[in-house]
């Protein structure tokens, strides 16, 4: 699955990189589906279900699947989550960031800092032996100590030859329980945390979920496997130094 997950790492590290006032959603997407398609992948996201996007593109107080547009234009002080996976050679990858645009209050950039703790602290739990709701348990203390909310409505889940797989991955919980971990297992861990309230709603549209009380939400996610020795990150960036270093 490594192949995957690095095209997956090497597309979001440049689509951090091109994060900027001015950019539309739409214009990341077609810079994703371009790499992806590049890299001899296909995007795994689009046509799923009948997603009609390589990414989804969330923005402020969407938490997750915002659908890239053309109308919609980045501005200081946005944040954008960017998730995204491809599917290549039979396996996929997946992996996801909030990215601030321009300057951002201090207060936002707690909710991403503390977001993607939070993420580290869930793989932190990732070992031969452990349970899945050990990684949601060291999530959602994390978030609730610093004054944040955690995500219920959407979980992390199994990746392989699938998209999506058992074992469920709530980022919430008591820890000792759920599925136990082996060796070779690959999970797609990622916290949703929001600033205010954890209630979500769905637009229109039938994908876009929004914070009910208007709030900002954060996205981080990384492909994991259940490594002999602990947590092997298959995607990590060297834009994302805090986690990164787990990738080998």
């Amino acid at each position: 699955m490594r192949p995957a997950n690095r095209l997956v790492a090497q597309v979001l590290e440049a689509l951090e990189a091109a994060v900027a006032p001015g950019v539309t959603t739409a214009d990341l997407d077609v810079l994703a589906e371009r790499m992806v398609r590049d890299g001899g992948a296909v995007p795994a996201f689009k046509g799923y279900r009948g997603y009609p996007a390589t990414l989804c593109t969330s923005v402020n107080a969407e938490v997750v699947h915002g659908i890239p547009s053309p109308k919609r234009v980045l501005a200081d002080g946005d944040i954008v989550s960017i998730d995204m996976g491809v599917k290549l050679d039979g396996f996929f990858g997946d992996s996801a960031v909030t990215v601030p645009v321009g300057k951002v209050p201090d207060r936002t950039k707690d909710l991403l800092r503390v977001t993607r703790e939070s993420l580290e602290r869930g793989i932190g739990q990732v070992k031969v032996g452990g349970r899945v709701s050990d990684i949601g348990h060291a999530v959602q203390e994390w978030v609730e100590a610093h004054g944040f909310s955690v995500v219920r409505e959407f979980v992390g889940h199994g990746i392989g030859e699938h998209l999506h797989e058992e074992p469920p991955i709530p980022n919430f919980g008591s820890p000792g329980r759920g599925a136990k971990l082996a060796e070779g297992m690959v999970l797609a861990i990622e916290p949703m945390v929001a600033m205010g309230r954890h209630e979500v709603r769905v637009l229109g549209d039938g994908w876009t979920a929004v914070t009910k009380d208007g709030s900002l939400a954060a996205h981080f996610e990384h492909t994991v496997a259940v490594g002999a020795n602990g947590p092997l990150i298959l995607t990590g960036r060297a834009s994302a130094a805090g986690v990164a270093a787990g990738a080998r």
